[in-house]
């Protein structure tokens, strides 16, 4: 913004001189005084002339400023009132005469308090007090009087300052509340579609990896499940035998009858195939039983508090699931401690290993001779979990891209690309990182992540 010029003094004329000058100019030498008065006055005559291109150079620059000034507040979209110390009105925005009706003459040099209802005069009255007090913009709600009723702003007042930082007057800017209101609301509805979206995009990872294992699950109870099966025929079969040899027992069938009967059906060998079949059911609803817990553990939800947990077992039961839902046949391997107790959400976790193992299966494919390890080791006072495998491994002008959500190496329709992210996601909420490792002595990838051990202090 231009500065106003300078104050300039105009020359002036002496008098003392040219009465010094005037005596001598009948004397000797009166040719050079005239000559000097001459030289006096053009000197001043120009001087007068500089001096008033100067007077017109700022009275242009003066022109100038005050359209500048009048443009901007022209343009300013938001309200924009500038007062005096004494609390009179100097100049508006073209937004202010529009919601109050009034131009922007009509204020000129009114008090403040004019422009707002009454309440909110008081309120800018002590608002202005503390801008003053503090040095520094105070944020107040006032209502400008309209044509249609009271105009709500959020006004930030501030105080101006002149080069002593003595307070000659307030600038207030606001923007009318039902604006910010339809902006905040839009922010609201924006951040609640987001987390909705969110928290979809972690369910469909969990139902992804939860079809993963489909296969495998319903292996797993179709074999007890039919040998349960199976042995209530049996035990239907004997159970019919054993009724027809005390049906005849209860007749009175003479003794070489029955022993005949006995014969024909076999009933010692029967009886010694109902212990089996028994045992048999017995160990396949104990079986059906133990792949219930299991998929309770798994599918716990783990949300509340942390708690204490073996993360060696909760990897092997994730671990375990991934591999029966697997139709390769891939080893899986534990190393290092054989229990590590770490805090917190079991559910959680064993989906952050389930991802990482599913993914080294992934990668490894159609590998001979994969194998996955699984390493509990405790590194710089926290409980650490590392995923290794005999894979291909990450490329390296991919790795730093590897946890960014979609982002996926596999086939379309292979993979959503969020594993890896939600996984790191998980971790962080622990108070932990998951990272991808540069040492693999499987030669493969090898992700890691860290838990705070139980016991250690917060």
């Amino acid at each position: 913004m231009p500065r106003p010029p300078a104050k300039d003094s105009a020359p002036r004329f002496d008098p003392a001189r040219l009465g010094a000058l005037l005596p001598a100019l009948d004397g000797a030498g009166g040719d050079a005084v005239w000559v000097d008065v001459l030289s006096a006055v053009d000197r001043t005559y120009a001087e007068l002339v500089d001096y008033q291109e100067r007077l017109e150079r700022q009275n242009h620059e003066l022109e100038d400023l005050r359209s500048y000034l009048c443009s901007i507040l022209a343009s300013v979209s938001d309200a924009l009132i500038v007062a005096s110390r004494a609390g009179e009105v100097l100049g508006t925005s073209a937004s202010v005469a529009a919601l109050t009706g009034q131009s922007a003459e009509v204020w000129q040099g009114r008090p403040l308090a004019a422009m707002f209802d009454p309440a909110s005069g008081a309120r800018l009255e002590r608002t202005m007090a503390e801008a003053a007090n503090r040095r520094a913009p105070v944020t107040v709600e006032a209502a400008l009087i309209g044509p249609n009723g009271p105009a709500p702003l959020e006004l930030s007042v501030s105080p101006r300052l002149d080069e002593r930082e003595r307070i000659i007057g307030y600038v207030l800017t606001g923007r009318p509340l039902g604006e910010l209101r339809q902006a905040y609301s839009e922010l609201e509805r924006s951040h609640a579609a987001l987390i909705a979206a969110q928290a979809q995009l972690v369910r469909n990872e969990k139902l992804a990896s939860l079809g993963r294992l489909l296969a495998g699950v319903a292996h797993e109870l179709n074999n007890p499940i039919s040998f349960v099966y199976a042995n209530a025929h049996a035990l239907e079969r004997y159970a019919a035998k054993f009724e027809t040899y005390f049906a005849a027992v209860q007749a009175g069938a003479p003794r070489e009858e029955l022993a005949a009967l006995r014969e024909s059906l076999k009933l010692e060998r029967e009886i010694g195939n109902l212990r089996t079949a028994i045992h048999g059911a017995r160990d396949g609803a104990e079986r059906v039983r133990a792949i219930v817990e299991d998929l309770r553990r798994l599918s716990s939800e783990g949300t509340g508090e942390q708690v204490a947990f073996d993360l060696v077992a909760t990897a092997g039961v994730a671990a375990d699931w991934v591999r029966r839902g697997s139709k390769t046949a891939v080893a899986v391997e534990f190393t290092g401690l054989p229990a590590l107790e770490v805090i917190g959400r079991p559910g959680h976790i064993q989906q952050v290993v389930m991802n990482l193992v599913q993914n080294a299966l992934d990668a490894m494919g159609d590998f001979q001779d994969g194998r996955i390890r699984i390493e509990a080791r405790i590194a710089g006072g926290r409980g650490e979990l590392v995923v290794s495998d005999t894979g291909p491994g990450v490329a390296e002008d991919v790795a730093p891209t590897i946890f960014d959500p979609f982002f996926t190496t596999k086939d379309v329709g292979k993979g959503t690309g969020l594993g890896l992210s939600i996984s790191a996601k998980i971790v962080e909420e622990h108070g932990g990182r998951l990272r991808l490792l540069p040492e693999n002595p499987l030669g493969g990838a090898c992700f890691g992540f860290d838990l705070a051990l139980a016991g250690a202090p917060a």
